[in-house]
């Protein structure tokens, strides 16, 4: 074999670009956007490659076999070992080969291609009353793909196994590029396949022989307990006379062969399920519980300790779960059964309750029976890790190099004991989670790997435990894989003569030591390649917003768990869900801002081309700054990005332009409707794309001559009297001038509601300069808007607004950019949605509505917009819409709208725009009668759904003031 070629090889790259029709990516951002999964571990590939079909996979392995490059399949990269990083070149086959070719509800399985995510087999499946069993908490961007190549398994292992259990034949290419077929052959069929040439052939002739010489090892040196990910499953070869191949390389990680479809049973989705939460005063007394609850006949048990519970409150996408709790428990465990009608649920229950009543197990239990009592219980128990992540300070983090261990549950409680002994005797915190019901706790100790005494704590707790877990007969490995954090103690779990033929079978399947090499057999120490000792000091850069621990480690709070990949869900990230692009995730992002942040000039890394082409997608929607676990900040990060971009370059025309829209739109009011003519003139909007790059298919807003300020002028003040005092209204850059009604229905509702309002109208909050990057200019308009309202936060006035991307930059930018300022802070904490205000009106009688209106007997569909969902959530406008009487409401769960301000008005995202928006929004839209009333708080939503589906949507307190 050749020298293996040195990251970014023009020539390996131009090789790749001739032979296959997907994209070749050599570049060093993409090299360092591909380089980190979810584990501790980080290597630079090669080169990434984004095959379209299995005959790109062959191409590719083909062409890196000429040049001696390893490669290295990969899914969605949420691998917790580091089995998807490595030193070859990266095959990412979840962008393209994503298809769900065929169910057949009859036989019960589904042939799918690698990249297809978990949930969206569930969802297809759900319509024939079927499921895929393995059930991984990372369902939502899981591939199975990613799942086969772990043995992954789930929250309910106990009724359904794992991975390997439900694979029933594999589509694969072998190392030497060929493609075939694995699934259970008997005798004849195998001898047929070992008379082929090339690599399939001498897989056929040569594995019996390797099995039936080591068959004892086999039998005796696999661990006892059977939920295992590790090593290669020879144990699973041969079942009934039947030779099976596709069962022996699920869990191998890419080692042996890459996947390009596979035919997957399927189970009968549960008709019902109900969930108990018991609360115990300790993390080891749930865990003694554990069997009390097994004997009970469950699906899942589940365990949460102190450590999430405490961090899931401090965050708005997970805090109802605490509302619901009784005391202050030490830590829950989740009992979930599954039955085919309610009774035989609600038994379970019973049953549980009775037994740990008897045992004397836990202090209380909350019965969650409807899936609306347990949708704030399965969120939080999916978002463990995440929030165990969020948990970081700086580089000490929690690490996962023990947390997939897994032993009998009758040990559970001795074995917890004891792991829990070892590490308070290296002076450890961890969190604890994970499938009590099937022995297998996520334990994470926090670390600092930057420092060499952690690293070598590490390395001892790791060998403690691993001497713990095979004294009891467990498994190191149990559902996250090898990879790099635990493949090196293979040896040691299965012993020298079935490690020897696991070495035997890699050499068999991969001669030349190019599949994922390091991995599961001869690998390298886990402490080699960890990410956070390898980066270089983070140079000092200088920033207009605030980032406490500076803008590096803001980026660096990335851990890769990739929940900025789902795509059926929530808002994060938009530009990923329509383009399934890695560097179009928020991840993706993040890790490029950390190569550029480490470089020795990162000024200019920051304004490098490819690093914009990376940022440029994102609509600054700040879902991330929710959604994230880790609260990645990355509408902040953008935006400090172009202001460093504007620093070297200058300030493009257009986005000076957005930039000024509160001055354009008070123009265009004042010459309407004069104003509004070029925008219905396809010259004009012909040229001005040419000219400014505003995309002519766009439809512009339209100016109005009876603005609220007009309104307010005009108008005969009331006299009061106003028992609630003041109440600052903020006359937005945009409802003002183009869509008044609105504004003027807000003022008129507070009025009524018994409050003096006071017209906040003399300046703009920076919203479009921040957007923009125009971050000096933002400081400026914040300062002064924040010396204004000062006065009024400091007596307790509130200070509202309808357009949430205005009022919310108050409580969020305005403090980013003034973190020091006093006034900044007291205006933040003064700032609250209309919506609450009118709310609480309502229902203190202040303001009453009338029972029949024209709203009465109507449907409401509510779209929320972007900022308000991240910063404050939207239940506030849901509860407030629902005091209308008689209308019924609906939230629509349908991401970003896609307009995210001037990002759809620019021509070259018009097209993206309009594809996010027909993701979800639109479809949600049209699905709806025409009766149904539209509803939507962000000025952009209301735009988007306009031009998307030619139906126009009102502002709530639009609604809300018809029906007074």
């Amino acid at each position: 074999m050749t020298a293996v070629p040195d990251p970014g090889s023009p020539e390996l790259a131009a090789a790749l670009g001739r032979a296959l029709r997907g994209e070749v990516r050599f570049d060093a951002w993409t090299r360092q956007v591909f380089s980190r999964d979810a584990s501790m571990y980080a290597i630079e590939p090669l080169g990434v490659v984004f095959p379209r079909d299995a005959d790109d996979v062959a191409a590719a392995v083909s062409v890196a076999a000429e040049f001696g490059a390893p490669v290295l399949p990969r899914g969605a990269g949420t691998s917790l070992a580091g089995q998807t990083v490595g030193r070859a070149v990266v095959l990412d086959l979840s962008r393209h080969l994503r298809a769900i070719v065929e169910i057949d509800p009859e036989r019960r399985c589904a042939r799918v291609q690698p990249g297809v995510v978990q949930d969206d087999l569930n969802r297809a499946a759900a319509r024939f009353g079927l499921v895929f069993g393995p059930d991984t908490s990372t369902a939502n961007r899981a591939t199975l793909g990613g799942m086969i190549g772990n043995n992954s398994a789930g929250s309910h292992s106990v009724r359904y196994g794992m991975t390997i259990d439900h694979v029933l034949g594999l589509d694969v290419v072998l190392a030497d590029a060929n493609r075939t077929y694995l699934e259970p052959i008997g005798p004849e069929e195998l001898a047929r396949r070992a008379s082929r040439p090339g690599l399939e052939g001498a897989v056929h002739r040569q594995l019996p022989g390797l099995v039936e010489r080591h068959s004892a090892a086999i039998a005796t040196g696999f661990p006892a307990y059977w939920r295992r990910a590790g090593g290669y499953r020879l144990d699973r070869l041969a079942n009934d006379g039947m030779f099976d191949l596709a069962r022996l390389v699920v869990g191998s990680e890419g080692t042996l062969v890459t996947v390009t479809e596979a035919l997957v049973g399927l189970v009968p989705a549960p008709r019902h399920r109900a969930i108990a939460v018991g609360h115990f005063r300790s993390t080891q007394a749930a865990v003694e519980a554990t069997g009390a609850a097994l004997a009970c006949d469950p699906a899942a048990v589940e365990l949460m300790d102190r450590t999430i519970l405490d961090l899931s409150r401090q965050r708005l996408e997970y805090a109802a779960l605490a509302s619901t709790l009784e005391g202050d428990p030490d830590a829950l465990l989740f009992v979930t059964f599954f039955g085919d009608t309610q009774k035989e649920v609600s038994a379970g229950l019973d049953r549980l309750t009775a037994s740990w009543r008897r045992g004397g197990h836990g202090y209380h239990i909350l019965r969650a029976v409807t899936p609306a009592q347990q949708a704030d219980l399965l969120r939080v128990r999916s978002a463990s890790l995440g929030l165990l992540m969020a948990a970081s300070v700086g580089t000490r983090r929690p690490l996962a190099f023990i947390e997939d261990t897994a032993v009998d549950p009758a040990d559970l409680p001795a074995y917890t004991a004891r792991l829990s002994g070892i590490l308070d005797r290296h002076g450890l915190r961890a969190g604890f989670y994970g499938h009590c019901s099937v022995g297998c706790l996520h334990i994470r100790p926090f670390l600092d790997l930057t420092s060499p005494a952690d690293i070598g704590t590490m390395r001892a707790v790791a060998e403690e435990v691993l001497d713990l877990v095979v004294e009891y007969g467990g498994a190191n490995s149990s559902e996250h894989g090898d990879g790099l954090a635990r493949s090196e103690f293979n040896r040691r779990v299965f012993g020298d003569e079935l490690y020897g033929a696991m070495r035997a079978v890699k050499r068999l399947f991969d001669p030349d030591g190019r599949m994922n090499p390091g991995k599961i057999v001869d690998a390298p120490a886990m402490t080699e390649h960890l990410r956070d000792p390898a980066m270089n000091p983070a140079p000092a850069v200088a920033t207009r917003l605030s980032f406490p621990e500076g803008m590096r480690a803001a980026a660096d709070r990335c851990m890769n768990i990739g929940l900025c990949r789902k795509t059926a869900s929530g808002v994060m990230c938009p530009s990923y869900m329509a383009t399934r692009d890695e560097e179009h995730a928020t991840r993706g992002r993040a890790n490029a801002l950390v190569m550029a942040l480490s470089a020795p000039d990162p000024m200019a890394a920051l304004g490098h081309d490819r690093l914009h082409g990376i940022l440029d997608l994102c609509l600054e929607c700040k879902a991330c700054k929710r959604e994230c676990p880790l609260g990645v900040d990355m509408a902040a990060l953008k935006a400090e990005t172009l202001a460093v971009s504007h620093d070297l370059h200058g300030v493009p025309t257009r986005a000076r332009l957005f930039a000024a829209v509160r001055r354009l739109n008070a123009l265009g009011s004042a010459l309407a409707p004069l104003s509004n003519l070029p925008g219905r003139s396809r010259l004009t909007r012909t040229l001005a794309e040419r000219v400014l790059g505003v995309a002519a298919a766009r439809p512009l807003p339209r100016f109005r001559r009876d603005t609220l300020l007009r309104w307010l002028a005009s108008r005969r003040a009331p006299a009061g009297p106003f028992p609630l005092g003041e109440v600052v209204f903020l006359a937005d850059s945009f409802t003002t001038w183009t869509e008044p009604a609105i504004p003027i229905a807000a003022v008129e509702l507070l009025e009524l509601a018994g409050w003096r309002v006071r017209v906040e109208q003399s300046g703009c909050c920076g919203r479009a300069s921040i957007s923009k990057g125009l971050l000096d200019q933002a400081s400026e308009l914040a300062a002064r808007m924040s010396a204004r309202l000062a006065p009024f936060a400091e007596r307790g006035v509130p200070i509202v607004g309808v357009e949430p991307s205005c009022l919310l930059t108050l409580r969020d930018e305005h403090v980013a950019l003034h973190p020091e300022d006093p006034a900044a802070a007291a205006v933040a904490g003064a700032t609250r949605l209309v919506e609450e205000l009118l709310a609480e009106a309502i229902d203190d009688g202040r303001l009453r509505l009338r029972a029949r209106s024209p709203m009465s007997g109507r449907r409401i569909l509510f779209h929320g917009h972007c900022h308000q969902k991240a910063l404050v959530g939207t239940a506030a406008t849901v509860g407030l819409l629902r005091r209308i009487p008689g209308a019924e409401v609906a939230e629509v769960d349908a991401g970003c709208c896609g307009m995210a301000g001037s990002f759809g008005f620019e021509a070259e995202h018009y097209d993206l725009s309009m594809r996010i928006g027909g993701l979800r929004l639109f479809p949600a839209v049209t699905a709806e009668p025409a009766g149904t009333l539209l509803a939507a708080t962000g000025v952009s939503c209301r735009q988007q759904i306009a031009h998307g589906t030619g139906r126009a949507a009102h502002h709530p307190v639009e609604l809300v003031r018809a029906a007074v």
